[in-house]
């Protein structure tokens, strides 16, 4: 099954779709993985998913076997004070974990496995209702989102308009992803380049946007919040385009990321988006733990951001 799984799961948005869109074919998003840039390949960025439905959305890019185990007892080996969201570094003997509780967490599982599902680079990522700390077996800690450390090493960060891949359409298509999660926060300190085990033609290097916490909220300046469905509904997507340049209901710092995209740019994204299923779009949710309420709202305002997007669609013609 291709398509929008999100569009489909809301008649209102449905509707809203069939009188201005015409769906995209699965291979709109099509790319040579082979491409360069500045002699770097984009595959360091982006690689092709290909057939989505093969895409474990659930589990993520680890799989099934690197979900902890719920008898697992984590070693606290430091604390972070650093960010909006506290946590801790840990090992559960075999693997270095990074914690991060608060609100962030189910939003960072979320837009990692989107990410992840369409191309994008990510690192393994697991919500965890509760977990446990080594030493302190009767009690269990607070909801958390934990990240595999141990598998990658990192060579430091990457900045947006600094790296070889600037003014390509799979950069700026990260950057129409994260906003359509309404993720505010694109400081330098949140960009990673890993060096993971690879093998040939895949690439040994990765620019991974992690920390994506700070999404599904309201963008604001200077701040905006985070994992809060009334926020995130009050905002559209798309409020024009001026000069061939989208102009984005945005409203939080790095505007410059923003200035140069355009609608060819932003519907390159959404019909990679487009093509996650309605049971992926629920199985990114239900990773992240969320009720089913808020977990059908968001997807909800989703579905109209894609469908504002495809809108931009110069062949897709207004019905009577």
């Amino acid at each position: 099954m291709t398509g929008c799984g999100l569009v489909r799961s809301s008649s209102v948005v449905m509707a809203f779709a069939l009188g201005l869109v015409a769906a995209p074919g699965p291979s709109a998003c099509a790319c040579d993985t082979a491409q360069k840039k500045d002699g770097v390949p984009i595959a360091e960025l982006w690689v092709d998913p290909g057939d989505l439905t093969r895409r474990d959305a659930f589990h993520g890019p680890g799989g099934p076997e690197s979900l902890p185990s719920t008898d697992t007892e984590f070693e606290v080996t430091g604390v972070d004070t650093t960010g909006f969201s506290g946590g801790y570094n840990v090992t559960d003997g075999e693997r270095r974990w990074d914690v991060k509780i608060g609100r962030e967490a189910q939003s960072e599982v979320v837009v990692s496995r989107a990410l992840w599902l369409v191309g994008y680079h990510q690192p393994v990522v697991h919500f965890l209702p509760t977990w446990r700390r080594k030493g302190d077996p009767g009690r269990e800690q607070a909801s958390a989102r934990f990240r595999v450390q141990s598998d990658h090493d990192s060579e430091g960060e990457w900045a947006w308009r600094e790296i070889p891949f600037t003014g390509t359409r799979e950069l700026k298509g990260l950057v129409v992803i994260n906003l359509l999660f309404n993720n505010w926060d694109f400081k330098t300190s949140n960009n990673r380049i890993y060096t993971v085990q690879s093998r040939p033609p895949a690439p040994a290097r990765w620019f991974v946007v992690q920390d994506l916490g700070a999404s599904l909220g309201k963008s604001g300046w200077p701040i905006g919040n985070r994992n809060d469905i009334e926020g995130f509904e009050s905002q559209r997507f798309i409020k024009g385009v001026e000069n061939g340049i989208i102009q984005f209901d945005y409203r939080g710092r790095h505007r410059e990321v923003l200035e140069d995209i355009t609608p060819a740019d932003v519907l390159w994204a959404c019909r990679l988006v487009d093509r996650i299923t309605d049971q992926q779009w629920a199985d990114i949710f239900r990773a992240a733990a969320y009720a089913s309420d808020p977990s059908a709202r968001f997807r909800a305002h989703l579905a109209s951001k894609v469908a504002e997007c495809l809108a931009l669609d110069p062949d897709s013609r207004v019905k009577p």
